[in-house]
């Protein structure tokens, strides 16, 4: 029987209603839950559920391996690391720890993968957030016992808010790895570094300048031995876009965090505005 137009034009509304109605739908782990689960879960419509599988081995604090095959970066945080075979790699500090935490939360768990950006790394890894059956947030926890530090990109950062509250909660405790020196906050009148370490630095922003379109943040009076963060002007255009006025941050208290680098003193590039968090 031929399909007449009104009735094409209500099977199309009908297909798109159900469409909408299946982005908006909540996922079965973001029903709330206490005790030791996480209690501040991802806003609805942060993350797109995917695919679910069991986790097979744990690799280390942030990464496992899935029954189909999949290797998974825990995306939006960073867990302390191993060496994994990789050449002149020092261990740091509660990666064991870090691994035999996941492995409890995970291993042999079916797990459903949700996205919030890319979907997957240059090492061909799946980059997802990993919640079990029974409710738990595999990033949420981490980050909520110490055991990992919130670690965004420019093109993965959903949830970011969320992440960042329960980072602070374990830091203010000094669970985990903020118990440890290696960790610390550190203070941007200080010595910042090493180079090629990811850090957390405090500090009030002495000047803002704006080089044709690239800012450099300038913690110190000295900018070519003070410690500096730098945002290009590709993406000094997500900062506006989010309405963070970077020359207002001049005279505020900020903490940032990224890689250091040595270019004129200790360096810290800016890519995205969940790197910035205002203190005052």
């Amino acid at each position: 029987m031929e399909m007449t137009g009104a009735k094409r034009i209500l099977l199309r509304l009908i297909t798109v209603l159900l469409v909408l109605l299946q982005t908006l739908a909540v996922p079965s782990w973001a029903a709330g839950k206490t005790g030791g689960q996480l209690e501040e879960r991802p806003a609805d419509g942060k993350l797109t559920e995917g695919t679910s599988a069991r986790v097979v081995e744990v690799i280390d604090g942030d990464t496992v391996v899935l029954d189909d095959g999949k290797e998974v970066r825990l995306v939006g945080i960073q867990a302390p690391k191993l060496p994994l075979n990789r050449p002149n790699f020092k261990e740091w500090p509660l990666a064991r720890e870090a691994k035999t935490e996941l492995e409890k939360l995970v291993l042999s768990k079916r797990v459903t993968l949700s996205y919030g950006g890319t979907r997957m790394d240059r090492h061909g890894r799946t980059l997802a957030h990993l919640h079990t059956e029974d409710g738990i947030w595999a990033q949420g926890e981490m980050l909520s016992r110490g055991l990992a530090r919130v670690y965004t990109f420019s093109d993965n950062r959903a949830a970011a808010p969320e992440l960042m509250a329960l980072e602070a909660g374990a830091r203010e405790a000094k669970r985990g790895i903020w118990a440890l020196n290696y960790y610390r906050v550190q203070d941007a009148d200080g010595k910042v570094g090493p180079p090629d370490t990811y850090q957390l630095v405090e500090g009030t922003v002495a000047e803002v300048a704006d080089v044709r379109g690239r800012f450099f943040l300038n913690f110190g009076q000295d900018f070519k031995t003070d410690f500096t963060a730098g945002i290009s002007p590709r993406d000094a255009k997500a900062f506006a876009s989010s309405g963070m006025d970077l020359k207002s941050l001049k005279g505020k208290r900020i903490r940032v965090r990224g890689w250091i680098d040595e270019r004129n003193g200790p360096a810290m590039d800016l890519t995205h505005p969940e790197q910035i968090e205002l203190l005052q």
